[in-house]
């Protein structure tokens, strides 16, 4: 694979067990990376790892909250103990269950968001950091970063800092660990059918919106391949957009 081999490097991804998480999680696995799957639900991530070690990689799962600081510290602990070091950590895990107008937003569901799609980040790259000697961390944002998204806006403020902290945590981590962003657009995992039922839309309704149609979390684990590997060892602090396209969510 050349440049973007990727054997010998062990790898952390975190909402690992089903949808993007979990595409990333094998992608970095099918370009050589020994592959730590982490998630809050243990049977998802073992389900997943079982399947990579099945095809001839190296995978462990841990269950993980990333809300809690200190099983994000034992999951950075966890893969260098069971892989020997640490070189890719990827801030995937996150979400939103309520979805709801600013206006009407309780401050325990402003709260909760927050700490899941932005705060985990950044406890989840600082953990990294204490583990990690040289590498790249890739944060994963959203294509709502970019736009207004009603009735989850606390979650799109969220994705909107994410690619802000990715910015500095580059310039400050510089020049041993690389850290970059993707941005997925519309990619059919949960909460894209979640949106498309309150908005009351077909799949077929919203791949119209991007030129190149719904991607597959295979095309955000092609993207993370690259952030992590040799070819992208001049790039740190960006975010790539993979949404097909579009220009906002």
């Amino acid at each position: 694979m050349g440049e973007f081999d990727l054997s010998g490097q062990v790898a952390v991804v975190t909402g690992a067990g089903r949808g993007i998480g979990e595409g990333i999680a094998r992608a970095l696995a099918d370009a050589g990376a020994a592959v730590v799957l982490a998630a809050r639900t243990a049977t998802e991530i073992d389900a997943v790892a079982s399947s990579i070690r099945d095809g001839g990689g190296r995978a462990a799962a841990v269950r993980t909250d990333v809300t809690d600081t200190f099983a994000l510290g034992s999951l950075a602990t966890a893969a260098v103990e069971e892989f020997g070091h640490l070189d890719i950590w990827v801030n995937n895990a996150g979400g939103v269950e309520v979805g709801r107008p600013l206006a009407e937003l309780k401050r325990s569901e402003w709260d909760s968001v927050v700490d899941l799609n932005f705060t985990a980040v950044w406890k989840g790259s600082m953990a990294a950091v204490e583990q990690m000697h040289w590498g790249s961390i890739i944060n994963v944002s959203s294509m709502a970063a970019f736009g207004a998204m009603p009735g989850k806006g606390h979650y799109a403020a969220c994705k909107a800092a994410v690619v802000s902290l990715t910015r500095t945590m580059a310039v400050e981590l510089a020049p041993d660990i690389r850290v970059n962003a993707i941005a997925p657009g519309m990619i059919p995992t949960k909460l894209l059918f979640e949106a498309a039922d309150v908005e009351g839309l077909q799949l077929d309704d919203l791949a119209t919106r991007a030129p190149l149609g719904l991607g597959a979390p295979s095309d955000v684990g092609a993207a993370a391949v690259y952030l992590a590997s040799p070819a992208a060892k001049w790039v740190t602090g960006q975010t790539i957009q993979v949404a097909g396209g579009i220009t906002i969510a």
